[in-house]
């Protein structure tokens, strides 16, 4: 059986990373998914008037590469996501490679919850999303 970790197999300070290259075809995808045809994210014409000048990716599939390390790296498989906290803090363009990031901040033992720093930069190192992640990892099986 495939586990992420335990609270009692995580240390503050600990980090994963996990970087992409956003594509046209994940934007439409994403759209497709959610239903969110914003003409910012999926209309060059009408992107081109406005503040960003060209078309930007959901800020939420930006925020999904935080729930994909979450998922897979740290804790990792088996951990519930609680609650997610974000702020917005620059677009993303077709193109741009973001690095997210997710560091853990405390373990709350007691509850088995462990609480994360979470981040994603382009590949300028200008961070574009930051928060902070509530989790539950995985509990040791019972015997």
């Amino acid at each position: 059986m495939i586990t992420g970790k335990r609270i009692d197999q995580l240390k503050v300070g600990d980090a994963a990373e996990f970087a992409k290259t956003v594509t046209e075809t994940d934007i439409y995808l994403y759209a497709g998914i959610t239903g969110d045809f914003n003409p910012a994210h999926v209309n060059e014409a009408y992107a081109k008037n406005t503040f960003f000048k060209t078309r930007i990716a959901h800020g939420m599939l930006t925020a999904g590469f935080i729930s994909a390390i979450i998922a897979n790296q740290l804790p990792g498989p088996g951990t519930i996501y609680m609650k997610q906290e974000i702020s917005f803090l620059a677009p993303v363009r077709i193109g741009d490679t973001i690095t997210a990031r997710v560091e853990v901040l405390e373990l709350i033992t007691e509850k088995n919850r462990v609480r994360l720093k979470t981040t994603c930069s382009n590949q300028d190192g200008v961070t574009v999303l930051a928060g902070e992640g509530l989790v539950s990892p995985p509990k040791a099986p019972k015997t």
